[in-house]
């Protein structure tokens, strides 16, 4: 890929000098790998490596982006999604994951409202999702502009954690989360105190949901109370789940009493189109499925760089082109935008 570029004349004189090499950018890559941190790595077990000044700066560069795109709007309001996914790689540094292969599990945080990655920790495969959370959450929180003050947070079952959910409560973050179904809270879920209401009749299953009251074993019990909202996936016409069952039990838990619980349950599977789809463009669209490198805080980089191509992107989208290229995925841009000069 490097070498196209180096051929092509035009980009040389939009850049204003020649475009370096791919081991000229290798070497760039390297800067941000630190093989001391990386010796702490154990050989069993999960290990989340400090980031180098590098790769931190490359952070600061990625807020500071967004200040600037924001600054002229100055939004008061911010969602923030949390979620990790799969990268598969067979490097020799790559490690297993849970779905069986082997790669990378990082975590990213999206501001839904403005479509920017705010934050992000690269991780080996064998890193739990649900690891770490409240700290990158605290991480994206702090990126924004000054100018928001209404905060909400939502994540998926990894974050099911009682630090995270203790500090977003502490701050007055609005949240929903994925709660673990334990086998309390399904013993709550198929007691006979559930008032189950129909949420949505589907072609293969009929969704229903109901508010049941459920505490926690880690919450204090001076803490705020928290809702729980239970979900039932009833099988039509013999219809079996993959473990074998006609129903099946998923739950969110929430601090927010301003909604009703169908408007709750809406407003949480928002995410799955802001949070995936940055996953999708990120790794499908762009590069960020191919870690260049066998060292960690390289392809670190990498995954951040996509990133911060994705914000570019969508600043570009936002600002300098027309309406209708304002969900214009990578791909279209290149036709239409990206070839014409």
């Amino acid at each position: 890929d490097v070498r196209v570029l180096r051929q092509d004349a035009a980009l040389w004189r939009l850049l204003g000098r020649e475009v370096p090499s791919a081991d000229a950018l290798h070497e760039f890559l390297t800067l941000f790998h630190d093989e001391q941190e990386m010796s702490r790595r154990p050989q069993k077990g999960a290990f989340i490596p400090s980031e180098n000044a590098a790769l931190k700066a490359l952070g600061v560069v990625n807020a500071e982006l967004i200040h600037r795109a924001v600054s002229g709007s100055r939004p008061t309001l911010a969602t923030l999604d949390l979620d990790a996914t799969i990268i598969e790689s067979h490097k020799r540094g790559a490690l297993g994951h849970y779905k069986g292969g082997r790669g990378y599990q990082p975590t990213a945080v999206l501001w839904a409202e403005q479509d920017v990655a705010l934050a992000d920790q690269y991780r080996d495969g064998n890193v739990p999702a649900g690891m770490n959370t409240k700290e990158v959450a605290q991480r994206a929180f702090s990126a924004l502009p000054t100018s928001v003050k209404q905060r909400r947070f939502r994540g998926d079952s990894a974050c099911y954690d009682e630090k995270l959910l203790k500090w977003l409560c502490q701050q007055k973050i609005a949240f929903t989360v994925s709660a673990d179904m334990s086998p309390e809270l399904r013993a709550v879920c198929m007691s006979s105190t559930a008032h189950w209401q129909l949420f949505e009749d589907r072609p293969h299953e009929v969704v229903s949901l109901s508010e049941v009251e459920f505490t926690p074993g880690i919450w204090p019990k001076n803490a705020p109370a928290l809702r729980y909202i239970a979900l039932r996936f009833s099988g039509k016409q013999g219809r079996l789940f993959s473990d074998g069952k006609e129903t099946k039990y998923l739950a969110v838990v929430s601090n927010r009493d301003e909604l009703s619980a169908a408007e709750l349950i809406g407003w949480h599977w928002e995410k799955a189109g802001t949070i995936e789809h940055l996953h999708d463009v990120t790794k499908n669209d762009l590069a960020g499925r191919l870690p260049p490198s066998g060292r960690f805080g390289a392809n670190a980089a990498w995954y951040r760089l996509n990133l911060l191509t994705y914000n570019v992107l969508t600043v570009l989208k936002r600002h300098a082109l027309p309406e209708r290229l304002r969900s214009a995925r990578p791909k279209r841009l290149r036709f239409e935008v990206f070839t014409v000069p």
